[in-house]
């Protein structure tokens, strides 16, 4: 009963609601729903299965090739925005910089393991770039010239997220050793493994060479 109650008010609580939303909202498959209602394609049935922007690229370049870019930038920014929002949300309702990575952190793992996908998703590099800006930009801003420059020069997607994410994570311990207000790396390292897992078929597949570039 006590246990119950606990949990009841956890979920009631500003954090609990917070969290919920944070979960929930990067959970929405936006890739998926532009793909299908833009492109009339389920980008699950092509490529990579991934509900990201590179796969949303891959797919309508099939189907509709005069919009694949358009809808892709749309979907890079849909899922960026989605975690930074709720996060921006919690921090103008005074939510402690505690919560608002644990939000941060929720908002990736929704997107990556989405209730609306049966726990499927994304590799949520562009969710979790979207969340990182709000507490450290320049480390944002610097992971995001890696993962296009070496996107551009490579053509390899996976490869481009890898070296974004991981540059901005290490450049964060060099710009920020502690990170102001929690003072502690812990909520962007565990977004990273997140991401990192999501990735190990790319990982594996990079080992093989076998591993698409982007055309």
């Amino acid at each position: 009963m006590y246990l119950l109650s606990g949990v009841l008010h956890f979920f009631t609580s500003a954090n609990g609601i917070f969290y919920a939303l944070a979960y929930v909202i990067g959970g929405i498959p936006f890739g998926l729903l532009y793909g299908k209602y833009l492109g009339g394609v389920d980008i699950r049935k092509v490529g990579s299965g991934s509900i990201g922007a590179t796969n949303v690229l891959r797919a309508l370049k099939e189907s509709k090739p005069q919009i694949a870019k358009k809808v892709a930038i749309l979907t890079m920014l849909s899922d960026m925005l989605k975690g930074a929002l709720v996060v921006g949300i919690a921090r103008l309702a005074g939510l402690s910089f505690e919560a608002q990575w644990m939000i941060a952190f929720l908002a990736v793992v929704g997107h990556c393991f989405s209730p609306f996908l049966k726990l499927e998703g994304g590799k949520g590099v562009a969710t979790g770039v979207g969340v990182l800006a709000m507490f450290l930009p320049l480390e944002a801003l610097l992971g995001l010239v890696v993962w296009f420059l070496v996107g551009k020069f490579l053509k390899i997607s996976s490869l481009a997220s890898l070296f974004g994410v991981l540059s901005g994570i290490i450049l964060s311990f060099i710009l920020h050793p502690e990170i102001p207000f929690i003072q502690t790396h812990t909520p962007l390292v565990l977004i990273g493994c997140v991401i990192l897992y999501k990735h190990i078929p790319n990982i594996v597949r990079l080992i093989q060479s076998k591993e698409a570039k982007i055309i």
